[in-house]
């Protein structure tokens, strides 16, 4: 049986991807669950098993071709019955009918005389209750006006009906005629640049798609910078017991193929910190307008990939000895940096670490990871003269910078936090009863 196997949700607003390559070719056969298209996401490389036993029909893509959620991805000769989500799959080809089958659902009562247009059922939805104030955060309202799209006719997929960013995306590409493009040059004569700038003007350029994780970034950035309102609180730790600590056991580690870290011993302090301060591992929920307190630790680590930073994420981090944290940072670090790693590893965070001190700096900005409520920053640590009990001696001093959501946090609070968090880094052993 003829079917098309298409590039499925992934979840997390990932609308689109890159095929990276295809691991058959037209006229093999295939097996269910055998790996035949990688392709990039813009947080990692995914791996897409045959849904059915069969043979390769057609091809209809190359590997560089960037396919969004539903394009067909290979077209199969399945073996046998095609179960119901494949033979739903060919619907989605053609948007309109079943959109159609949803307008009579939704429209009848409230809005049988307006007479909805067949081309926007949500437009016809959004008009049935008009009283009602749509749900929808911040963000995605400044990009609905960004777009010039009336977010009040945007049909929301969200929990309780709110309007995400991706359903006001959805609406630009369902009503391109009524959905201007973003005006950034509209006024500017200057083609060679949307900024309206003649860059080959003083000289040789060179010019590279926003693509991919890069993309992402930029994306995640602008919604956290624009929602949250930022406040950093600064302080350094004295690590040079710390430093000691992860000396002595350093080679035990190693012998297990384990990298201990400063990052690894950071973790553990800043959970036992969040478990004292439960605000900074709190989330804002925008619609109910509930700060919602996490009875969880999973912190996020910030790993730099040659693609661009990316977070992935130790879970229950509060339930692993120090060795335990610092293999599984070791093994998602290098997924990361692979591409391989598994999205389901990239979501959940509660708090992250940026930890940048490997590279230098003596401070820093981080902006927190929406919708957590708060990000630590430990930069380089380094040994110089500071005053201790009155004497001038060489101690080993980390900077540590936490930008956290002062929507939700004061600075006193904060301030607290971090005087805990440097107290544990100070005091190692406190923590490390479990090093091993």
């Amino acid at each position: 049986m003829r079917y098309t196997f298409r590039l499925p949700d992934v979840g997390e607003g990932i609308h689109e991807a890159e095929i990276v390559s295809y691991e058959v070719q037209v006229g093999d056969a295939i097996k269910s669950d055998e790996v035949i298209i990688k392709v990039e996401t813009d947080k990692a490389v995914v791996t897409l098993p045959a849904p059915a036993d069969g043979k390769v029909l057609e091809i209809p893509h190359e590997p560089g071709d960037v396919v969004a959620v539903g394009d067909p991805l290979i077209i199969i000769d399945a073996e046998g019955e095609v179960e119901e989500e494949v033979a739903a799959e060919p619907a989605k080809e053609e948007q309109p009918e079943p959109e159609k089958k949803e307008k009579p659902k939704k429209v009848p009562k409230k809005a049988a005389a307006e007479k909805p247009q067949e081309k926007e059922p949500a437009v016809a939805e959004a008009q049935t209750a008009p009283q009602k104030r749509v749900l929808a955060t911040p963000h995605t309202r400044h990009l609905a006006r960004e777009l010039g799209v009336d977010i009040n006719r945007v049909k929301g997929t969200g929990s309780r009906g709110r309007v995400t960013d991706d359903d006001v995306r959805r609406s630009v590409k369902e009503a391109p005629a009524e959905a201007p493009k973003i005006p950034r040059a509209a006024a500017v004569d200057h083609e060679p640049s949307t900024l309206g700038f003649d860059f080959e003007k003083y000289g040789a350029t060179r010019r590279e798609p926003l693509k991919g994780i890069r993309k992402r970034i930029a994306e995640v950035m602008v919604r956290s910078f624009s929602t949250i309102p930022h406040v950093s609180h600064t302080d350094e730790a004295d690590v040079t017991e710390l430093m000691e600590v992860i000396k002595k056991e350093k080679a035990q580690a190693e012998q297990r193929g384990i990298k201990l870290t400063v990052t690894s011993l950071i973790v553990r302090a800043v959970v036992a910190a969040l478990k004292e301060y439960p605000e900074v591992n709190s989330s804002l929920d925008e619609e109910s307008g509930e700060i919602v307190y996490k009875d969880y630790y999973h912190i996020g680590i910030a790993t730099d990939t040659e693609n661009g930073l990316m977070v992935p994420v130790v879970k229950n981090a509060d339930k692993k000895s120090v060795i335990q944290i610092a293999q599984e940072i070791q093994q998602l670090s290098e997924q990361a940096r692979s591409r391989e790693i598994d999205l389901e590893d990239l979501r959940g965070g509660t708090f992250s670490i940026t930890n940048v001190g490997a590279i230098g700096g003596t401070h820093a900005t981080p902006i927190i990871q929406h919708p957590q409520v708060a990000i630590l920053c430990p930069l380089a640590a380094k040994k110089r003269p500071v005053v201790k009990d009155d004497e001038v001696v060489i101690r080993t001093m980390m900077p540590l910078v936490v930008s956290f959501d002062h929507r939700i946090l004061d600075g006193a609070q904060v301030a607290r936090f971090t005087n805990r968090l440097v107290s544990l880094l100070e005091n190692p052993m406190r923590m490390l009863i479990d090093i091993v």
